[in-house]
This record gives structure tokens, C-alpha cells and sequence, in this order.
């Protein structure tokens, strides 16, 4: 007796998108990140699927409040470096964390997520705020009261119209003299 299974791939419009507020005041570092990228990558849905986004858009608050253990305030090192002579930039968390709080979960999120071209499509659902303020309320509300948001767009309702030979322009004629 052979018995097949299925496998089923998500198609885009199978995908309903929510949004996530996440507050970051007091919690670590590494377990926010990681609870952000299961949102965004879709895991904690059944049709989840490793090379389709299906996750979840993400608003994270309170980003210069974000916590971490032992002394990687002072010991964890970012690097970057611009390709030119001399490019090479140091920051601890400290210093990044006093000008750019958002920067530093992005980071964490970037490093948890697949190295592959989805990863740009999950970065861009996240949105990271150093404050409590952020401009995605509305969303959020429309969100929790049970209307998601869909993956994709609605199609428009005009009808495309197939430009043939027949129908485009003559060219205009040449004047002779």
C-alpha cells in the first residue's frame, strides 16, 4: 500500500498579515529579537513555508529601553566598515545604543533571520521606534479588532487594455521640401 502525501505551498492571497506592537522597555535583548523574527518569518502560523513570507508586520516601542545581561554594555562591539582607506568604524553597545536604539534590535533581528533575498521582504515589516510614539496605531487597532491586513493589494477593477498595432498611434508623416 503507497500512500502519497501532499505538500501544500502558501500562494499570496492564502496570507492574512497582522500587526505585532511590541514593547521593549526592560526585556533583553536576544529574547526580543528572537520573539520579533518568529513574527516576521511566519513561524507561528500553520502555513508557515521557509521560502514564502508569511509572517507578520512588527512595531517595537521603547527601543532605547531595550536591556542586556552581563557587560555587553561596554564589551559588545558593532563593526562596519565603508570600503575606503581608513573606514573602519567601532561602536560599543553603549554608543550605539545612545544614538540609534533602533539600530541595535535591527541588528539582532537581521542576525536571526534567513541569509537569503526574503530577508529584506521580512526586514521591511518591522518598524523599531526609540519611544513610546509611533505612527501605526490605526493598523494596530484595525489589527486586534479582527480585520488583518491583507498580504497583497487588491487587484484593480479597471480593464488593462493590450495596445496592438492596430489600435496605437500612426506615426505622424513626414513633410517633404
Amino acid at each position: 500500500m503507497n500512500t502519497t502525501v501532499k505538500s501544500y505551498t502558501p500562494k499570496p492571497a492564502d496570507v492574512t498579515r497582522h500587526w505585532h506592537l511590541i514593547d521593549a522597555k526592560d526585556q533583553t535583548l536576544g529574547r526580543l529579537a528572537t520573539q520579533v523574527s518568529v513574527l516576521l518569518r511566519g513561524k507561528h502560523k500553520a502555513i508557515f513555508s521557509p521560502h514564502f513570507v508569511t509572517g507578520d508586520t512588527v512595531v517595537v516601542i521603547n527601543a532605547k529601553d531595550i536591556r542586556v545581561t552581563g557587560n555587553k554594555m561596554q564589551a559588545k562591539m558593532y563593526r562596519s566598515h565603508s570600503q575606503h582607506p581608513g573606514g573602519f568604524k567601532e561602536r560599543t553597545f553603549a554608543e550605539l545604543n545612545a544614538e540609534h536604539p533602533d539600530r541595535v534590535i535591527i541588528h539582532a533581528v537581521k542576525g536571526m533571520l534567513p541569509a537569503k533575498s526574503i530577508r529584506d521582504q521580512m526586514l521591511g515589516m518591522l518598524h523599531v521606534y526609540a519611544g513610546p510614539d509611533h505612527p501605526h496605531a490605526a493598523q494596530i487597532n484595525a489589527s486586534e479588532a479582527g480585520h488583518p491586513v491583507p498580504a497583497v493589494p487588491a487587484k484593480s477593477t479597471t480593464p488593462r487594455v493590450k495596445k496592438t498595432r492596430a489600435t496605437a498611434k500612426p506615426a505622424p508623416e513626414k513633410k517633404e521640401g
